[in-house]
């Protein structure tokens, strides 16, 4: 069976590319682009496949989208971009959260198939089960986005790399004694970034401190009580990435409770780069995430579920320094 990544490696272009080249419900293209696009699938006989067909001509024309709450900033972000993007392919989009508890997502995963949407993207999964699990019973196809089970097709960040990126930064500012305010172990994201961190200091050659690692959470108040948990420490950390941009706003808040200054008393990364982080009193420095990328991508993964049932396409993201991170100005315990 001809595939679209046969088409786009036929054309020598993306898969994106012959998605919208190929989207009778675009304006046809005459670029020199496009006709070889069109060449090419007819050369190989390619044929799009039937969630695709089902999106033009005998479905709703909706995808159902759900995330663990509109109230985080991460999560109305990427929601807003898989919105945006659907709306270029003519889809819509409905949306449903679940508080990040397994039990309301069966019942948002029910819901939405009720409305008959034609397929489903999850940002809530939760390693080790996959959600193909709970959609035995619902013949709808799915794609995961920023969390993945590493089963099913799924579009998410670099999470290693963006753990890697925000430790080595601290180190090559001189900080040898760094702190992770981590997340919940359910999630492929943290996990990623905490294994990030894991392998920057094993590279540096620095034995992890398990006492330096705190937090089960993504949110704010996690950040804080994590944040407190390491400052109070006789031996504290004089820096610390935080697993989001949440839980390191925590921190700053555990850190001004203390009387600690950012950054001449400790250095702090956050991850995701949220737009509230660049205008703090001290701007934060944070891994930032391309969510157009991955709302693009999980699209693409949904629209061809057919063909990349178990591809994982992954995103890069960038580090951004800012005025929360400096070198140590001293060591604890140092006179």
């Amino acid at each position: 069976m001809v595939t679209i990544l046969d088409v786009a490696r036929a054309a020598g272009v993306s898969k994106s590319t012959v998605s919208r080249v190929l989207d009778e419900r675009l304006p046809r293209s005459t670029s020199p682009t496009a006709e070889r696009v069109r060449q090419a699938a007819a050369e190989l006989g390619y044929v799009r496949n039937s969630l695709a067909s089902g999106l033009r001509r005998t479905g709703t024309n909706t995808v159902g989208v759900v995330v663990p709450r509109l109230t985080d900033t991460v999560m109305a972000m990427l929601y807003e971009e898989i919105a945006a993007t659907a709306t270029t392919r003519g889809v819509s989009t409905l949306v449903a959260t679940t508080q990040d508890h397994p039990e309301a997502e069966y019942a948002a995963v029910d819901n939405l198939v009720q409305r008959q949407v034609d397929g489903l993207i999850l940002t809530t999964a939760r390693t080790p089960t996959s959600p193909s699990d709970q959609l035995t019973n619902h013949p709808v196809p799915y794609a995961l986005a920023l969390r993945t089970d590493g089963v099913s097709a799924s579009s998410i960040g670099d999470d290693r790399l963006g753990g890697h990126l925000a430790t080595r930064h601290l180190l090559d500012l001189g900080h040898r004694r760094i702190g992770l305010v981590s997340g919940p172990d359910y999630a492929s994201s943290a996990q990623g970034r905490r294994d990030g961190y894991r392998q920057a200091l094993a590279e540096a050659g620095i034995v992890v401190d398990e006492a330096l690692i705190e937090g089960d959470s993504f949110s704010m108040d996690a950040g804080e009580t994590a944040g407190r948990e390491l400052l109070n420490k006789p031996d504290r950390p004089t820096a610390i990435f935080a697993v989001n941009d949440n839980t390191a706003i925590g921190v700053m808040a555990a850190a001004h409770t203390l009387g600690l200054r950012l950054p001449e008393d400790l250095s702090l990364v956050g991850y995701n780069d949220i737009p509230v982080v660049s205008r703090l009193p001290v701007p934060l420095t944070s891994v930032r995430v391309p969510f157009d990328q991955i709302a693009a991508g999980a699209l693409d993964l949904l629209l061809d579920h057919n063909d990349t049932a178990s591809r994982t396409l992954i995103a890069t993201p960038t580090l951004i320094p800012r005025r929360s991170t400096a070198p140590p100005q001293q060591q604890p315990g140092t006179a």
